[in-house]
């Protein structure tokens, strides 16, 4: 029997939140998925949270490595085409935010956040600032991911005329953004050119 080594656990770690949510994670179930006693983890893993940080690090390597090479110009920009990048790696696994917003020791979110404080500092941006924008643009792209992961609940009977009695500026508003063809990518997008500071190109 071939030994059992850290990246066969992670592997299965993985496979077993997207299979079934961050909920059912532990490490007696991930021990029975892989076939050995829960004590055999400890030689990889030494407790849930040290697991959750190591899935949070695998993901993080994912946004990393897709993120765009640095082309001189506005250094926002690339953060923001950066946070795209964050978030197409958080839906590419269930829970994926709450992985990474769980995470308290992931050593790749550090390097995220020096990669972009450093892409900015290099091009001009203040550190002060440079702290600021990052900060503010990883946390909106968590809880942005966050929410369009939570599982939705069961409609309720709406009375969909009186709904838009009651909220007759946010209807307008929202018919408006999206009679134009734009999909929830590009409300991410745009929500997120105000958090940086960029111009809004939706007018």
């Amino acid at each position: 029997m071939v030994p059992l080594n850290r990246d066969q656990v992670l592997r299965e770690a993985m496979r077993l939140v997207d299979d079934e949510g961050l909920d059912a994670l532990s490490l007696r179930t991930l021990a029975a998925r892989l076939g050995v006693q829960a004590p055999t983890l400890y030689w990889h893993v030494k407790n849930k949270a040290a697991l959750v940080d190591a899935l949070a690090d695998a993901i993080m390597d994912e946004a990393i490595g897709a993120a765009p090479a640095s082309d001189g110009g506005d250094a926002r920009e690339w953060l923001l085409a950066a946070l795209g990048q964050l978030r197409v790696a958080l839906l590419r696994h269930r829970d994926g935010a709450r992985v990474v917003a769980g995470a308290r020791y992931s050593m790749r979110r550090g390097d995220f956040s020096e990669l972009a404080m450093a892409t900015l500092v290099a091009h001009g941006v203040d550190l002060h600032h440079a702290r600021l924008l990052v900060l503010a643009g990883e946390r909106y792209t968590v809880g942005w991911v966050l929410e369009e992961q939570s599982p939705a609940p069961d409609p309720p009977d709406i009375d969909v005329d009186a709904l838009r009695a009651r909220f007759p500026v946010v209807t307008r508003g929202i018919t408006e953004y999206f009679s134009a063809g734009r999909t929830a990518d590009d409300l991410f997008r745009d929500a997120a050119r105000l958090v940086l500071h960029l111009p809004d190109e939706t007018r």
